[in-house]
């Protein structure tokens, strides 16, 4: 017994050995090489100064020998802005931005991770920046894999209070961290072309007054700030909740957004309870898009809303608590992907949560009300209160209503019809890439179905105004506005 222990105690020895020495053994033969996952390592755009999200790749071994390298360096050194990690080993400026001496043994693998915080450019555009990791063999063989990203200098702002008339309008992208507030009796401007690059927490929060004005070729965007990608067919600009939103406080009044594109944000728009003596916002030729709250919120206050889209949010696209809201020429569309949970497209009432806001007034007019639900249009009263509305020329997705005092001339559009109902009578949907156009199909009911009337009294707001005007707005504005993210350019 004692004799067989031995004997396979030293069988085993034996095999250990011989393994060690077959994975100990590195060969400097030119012949053998290492292949990698990929040849080129993208890095989406980024804003300079900023650290990029990580990225990294597999470095494997294949060639039946160990291969040991002299040195794993970055070919431009600490120029371009680069860093990486290679299993574990941080190329560093202690040892010249290079590793040496990286085995990697028979069959084996090691990961390499790799970030970049770009320098300043000084170019308006965004520029291509690249360098190459250096794989220096024992054999003299240099092995490469290509860095690459897209850069692009930023105008920053870090927690801006507004405290007197200011003014933003530039063509440079503007990047806000911690948030932007406008204090009360300030008036903050953003002009046409500008983009808006919010980080995760940061709003803008406005106690005094809002002015927006873009142009039909030249929006004014707010979006979130990750410029990168989630998966290699999703920005992560397409994803809601990127960035707070904008908030309306109590003693804001005057506020104005033209031609604004507002979306992936958590709340797009909130309006607190105000004077209804007192215009709070007048929003126009806009899209509210993709949010993980609500696309618009007022409570007790004076709200036009004309000519705009509000679609694809977790709560309701719009929804109105007391006061006067107005929508003219909008499509509220309610076709939120990311959860089946989602609220109404349209919302409006005279109380909430036991707490009475006095409807003063509603009006809908020639405007689309559609989602996936079969009712997507919500009224809630408490008789108490005013709680007066008005739905003229309008198509609604909610079971019919008999009251030809406050509802005129309405399509009622029916959740059986496949053919060119809800999302159907859109230009695109495509849900697999979240990108989606609510103009109208040729074939859509909305069409030549609008009051001319109503639109001739908007002129003055920029609404294009048709011989046979359609339901819904006019004029799409930030055209697949949730693929604006930029992405890499490659």
């Amino acid at each position: 017994m004692r004799n067989i222990s031995s004997f396979l105690l030293w069988a085993a020895a034996l095999i250990a050995i011989v393994a060690c020495s077959d994975d100990d053994h590195f060969s400097s033969s030119p012949q053998y090489r290492l292949t990698f996952s990929t040849d080129t390592v993208k890095i989406d755009t980024v804003f300079s100064k900023v650290p990029s999200a990580t990225k990294t790749f597999w470095v494997y071994n294949k060639s039946g020998e160990g291969i040991r390298c002299s040195s794993v360096r970055l070919a431009q050194g600490n120029q371009t802005g680069f860093r990486v990690n290679v299993d574990g080993a941080y190329l560093g400026a202690s040892q010249g931005f290079q590793v040496p001496n990286v085995e990697i043994r028979n069959n084996d693998s090691i990961r390499v991770f790799v970030e970049l915080t770009s320098p300043v450019n000084n170019m308006e555009a965004p520029q291509k920046l690249s360098d190459d990791l250096v794989f220096v063999l024992e054999s003299g063989v240099e092995q490469r894999v290509c860095l690459s990203a897209w850069t692009w200098d930023a105008v920053m702002l870090n927690d801006l209070v507004v405290n007197g008339d200011t003014t933003i309008a530039t063509s440079q992208p503007v990047v806000v961290y911690g948030g932007i507030t406008v204090s009360e009796n300030a008036t903050l401007s953003i002009g046409e072309g500008t983009t808006l690059y919010f980080h995760e927490n940061a709003g803008l929060n406005v106690y005094g007054k809002l002015l927006i004005e873009g142009s039909p070729e030249h929006n004014v965007v707010l979006r979130g700030d990750r410029i990168d990608r989630m998966f290699d067919y999703l920005p992560y600009d397409r994803v809601s909740g990127q960035w707070q939103g904008i908030h309306f406080y109590e003693p804001s009044y005057g506020n104005v957004l033209n031609y604004v594109d507002i979306h992936s944000a958590y709340n797009g728009v909130v309006c607190d309870s105000a004077s209804v003596e007192k215009m709070k916002l007048e929003l126009s030729n806009s899209v509210i898009h993709n949010c993980q709250g609500y696309g618009l919120l007022t409570t007790n206050a004076v709200v036009d809303v004309v000519n705009c889209q509000v679609s694809n949010t977790l709560h309701d696209c719009v929804a109105f608590r007391g006061g006067v809201g107005r929508l003219w020429h909008c499509t509220l569309a309610q076709f939120y992907p990311y959860d089946a949970n989602r609220g109404a497209a349209l919302r409006f009432g005279n109380v909430f949560e036991d707490k009475v806001y006095p409807l003063y007034q509603f009006d809908c007019i020639n405007s689309i009300v559609t989602g996936y639900a079969n009712d997507v249009v919500m009224g809630e009263a408490d008789s108490t209160a005013n709680y007066e509305f008005s739905f003229d020329h309008c198509l609604l997705r909610t079971p019919a209503i008999e009251d030809t005092i406050r509802i005129k001339d309405v399509i009622w559009e029916d959740p059986k019809d496949t053919v060119i109902c809800g999302y159907k009578q859109f230009a695109k949907f495509d849900t697999d890439n979240f990108i989606y156009d609510f103009r109208l199909k040729k074939n859509a009911q909305a069409i030549g179905t609008a009051n001319p009337d109503f639109a001739l009294e908007y002129d003055r707001l920029g609404v294009r105004r048709d011989e046979e005007p359609d339901m819904g707005c006019y004029e799409f504005v930030g055209e697949e506005n949730s693929e604006s993210g930029e992405g890499s350019k490659e």
